[in-house]
């Protein structure tokens, strides 16, 4: 019961999380699952079997809401569908131990990416359209599909950027255009999984405990995007990931003796870097 408690609350979080931002439900999760020793391959198909359920769910809340460029958005799925897919089957056939170090490497990188790139976030007209041609919109959609299947997350991480690099593009549109669309990334990965896997290894528990605490949040995520500014929560997930794989990594690769001035360096930059959003966007 205290897992099911525990592991729906980590789905409740990375939904939260990832509706608000447009990325990190995937990177949220297979951080926090990977602290409890749960192999990458396994943890990543846990987290996209999930996702199905709390993706739809999202993107149905962010249509509601009216937060979906649908071009850009059918522009995605195809490209994003097959990058995760072909993610899945290269991840399965890789032993557990020797990629989690990697793993949570790749995942803490975007950790601090996801940090920096809403450091200088700032507000934008909500009229402008994503503009994304069909050449861009092939390479990205494979990019970012092929990583967030291998690393259990990557789609919101660097799809989200992309997009909002666009100037005068509106965050809100953003956001629910990559959350929506990442159901079909999902749906690839969590096929690629299963074929490469089989059905054997995956703990439905962990499936289900995710899904429950995602649904509950999607609606919520969705109505938080069109109201609060997405800078400082983007800064503090960024923050988060790199300290949740800082563990992981300091537990691997032995240097526990280290572990509290490390955990010092990162918490002294994760508060500055909250002082400076909340400076650069102060009114």
């Amino acid at each position: 019961m205290r897992k099911l408690i525990i592991f729906a609350f980590i789905g409740f979080l990375a939904q939260l999380i990832d509706g608000s931002l447009g990325m990190a439900y995937g990177v949220t999760s297979t951080s926090m699952l990977l602290t409890f020793g749960i192999a990458p391959a396994v943890a990543s198909a846990s987290v996209h079997l999930a996702e199905v359920v709390t993706t739809a769910a999202s993107g149905v809340s962010h249509l509601k809401f009216g937060n979906v460029d649908r071009q850009a958005l059918f522009k995605l799925i195809i490209p994003g569908s097959i990058g995760a897919f072909a993610g899945a089957c290269f991840l399965s056939q890789l032993p557990g131990e020797v990629m989690k170090p990697y793993i949570s490497m790749f995942l803490l990188i975007l950790g601090v990416f996801v940090l920096f790139r809403f450091l200088g976030t700032k507000k934008t007209s909500e009229k402008k359209s994503i503009n994304l041609s069909r050449k861009n919109s092939v390479l990205l959609g494979l990019v970012a599909g092929f990583a967030d299947a291998t690393g259990g997350g990557g789609w919101g991480p660097i799809t989200t950027p992309v997009l909002l690099s666009q100037k005068g593009v509106p965050a809100r549109k953003v956001v629910g255009t990559v959350d929506t669309s990442e159901f079909a990334i999902a749906v690839a990965a969590s096929l690629g999984f299963l074929i490469a896997l089989g059905w054997q290894d995956v703990n439905w528990f962990w499936v289900i405990s995710l899904m429950a605490g995602g649904i509950v949040a999607a609606p919520i995520a969705a109505w938080i995007v069109t109201k609060l500014p997405s800078h400082l929560l983007g800064v503090l997930v960024g923050g988060f990931i790199v300290l949740t794989n800082a563990r992981t990594l300091i537990a691997i690769w032995g240097v526990e003796e280290w572990a509290v001035a490390i955990y010092l360096l990162i918490l002294l930059g994760w508060a500055g870097s909250l002082a400076v959003v909340i400076r650069n966007n102060k009114k």
